[in-house]
């Protein structure tokens, strides 16, 4: 992964901060600025979701730094984001069901947290921030494919969450002239991907049971559908977001601009994984929506952003990544 480079100029002069760099996709984020010789990555992480396993490859780089603390305290985004030209802001509470069990520390994080991180960003004259959106924002809209101009009522407390972030973005690039980039991101999967706790996504969850030929339970009849998004494709929109020429806050979807339904999703990692298990299939999550399907042509147009792995591609990867952390764990 990441042999590619997907920015216009080197990176050896620039330093980047990571907020939730433990995570999933700040992991991730991590590894290809250090693979392309970025002077500086910095990550901020309270660990709350995210895993110093993410990093640890990470720790003896000399250009690597982990700084523990919380977006929730302005002080410490203050500190963070010191030296830095550009952030890259993925902390956030992610998932429906936990926004729905706790919806006080998904606002505080992802709404009062996104806030600090905005104003201290500004404050420090970073060239530009760009920040984790979500499809959620799409809401009960059926219109599809899902076009950034329209959108529908928020579906769940974090829907509403990363909807302000937008609307906060969007004020402070018009009243400020500090221009971000929110990218809506449409399902992520990929390698260091969680596959524990009560909030893992669906694609850890469906590799864990097929390598270990356990019981899956499908949410619903299982004929919605996802725009599923391999995360180099994200990693290479986080990084023309940050260089590309924008004189406004944009909010831009990041996807594939194709969709699976998660019973089609399923049948493909059994196959892979040579699994035998049959899915059984459980009630509806509240707050799901029903079809989700990106149209990436203005990721196209402003960024330069073209999909370089299909699902069926990153299913292979993310495959080969979960084998190997199975058979360490069971040793």
């Amino acid at each position: 992964m990441y042999q590619e480079a997907y920015y216009p100029t080197h990176l050896h002069t620039y330093s980047f901060l990571i907020t939730g760099g433990a995570g999933f996709i700040g992991a991730n984020l991590v590894a290809y600025l250090l693979k392309h010789n970025a002077k500086k990555v910095r990550v901020l992480d309270n660990l709350a979701t995210g895993f110093k396993h993410n990093i640890a490859e990470f720790e003896s780089h000399p250009n690597f730094e982990f700084m523990q603390g919380d977006i929730r305290d302005l002080g410490t985004c203050k500190n963070a984001v010191a030296g830095m030209d550009f952030v890259l802001h993925q902390a956030a509470l992610g998932s429906v069901p936990r926004s729905f069990n706790d919806p006080i520390a998904t606002n505080e994080v992802n709404i009062s947290g996104f806030l600090n991180m905005l104003l201290a960003s500004r404050d420090a004259g970073v060239q530009r921030m760009v920040y984790a959106a979500s499809s959620s924002t799409y809401g009960d809209s059926k219109a599809l494919p899902k076009q950034e101009e329209i959108i529908g009522k928020p579906l769940s407390p974090y829907a509403i969450t990363k909807y302000v972030n937008e609307l906060y973005a969007d004020n402070f690039s018009t009243h400020f002239d500090f221009h971000t980039v929110g990218l809506r991101y449409f399902n992520v999967f990929g390698p260091k991907q969680n596959v524990k706790g009560a909030y893992a996504a669906v694609i850890p969850l469906f590799f864990n049971a097929g390598i270990h030929n356990t019981n899956v339970t499908i949410n619903g009849d299982g004929n919605q559908t996802r725009d599923f998004t391999f995360v180099e494709n994200v990693v290479q929109a986080n990084m023309k977001a940050l260089f590309a020429e924008i004189t406004q806050h944009e909010v831009i979807n990041v996807a594939v601009g194709d969709r699976i339904s998660v019973n089609d999703l399923w049948k493909n990692i059994k196959s892979i994984t040579k699994s035998t298990v049959e899915a059984q299939h459980g009630e509806s999550r509240i707050g799901d929506v029903r079809d989700s399907l990106a149209d990436i042509s203005k990721a196209k147009k402003i960024l330069g952003y073209h999909p370089k792995y299909s699902v069926r591609d990153g299913l292979a990867i993310t495959y080969d990544f979960f084998k190997q952390q199975a058979a360490t764990n069971d040793k």
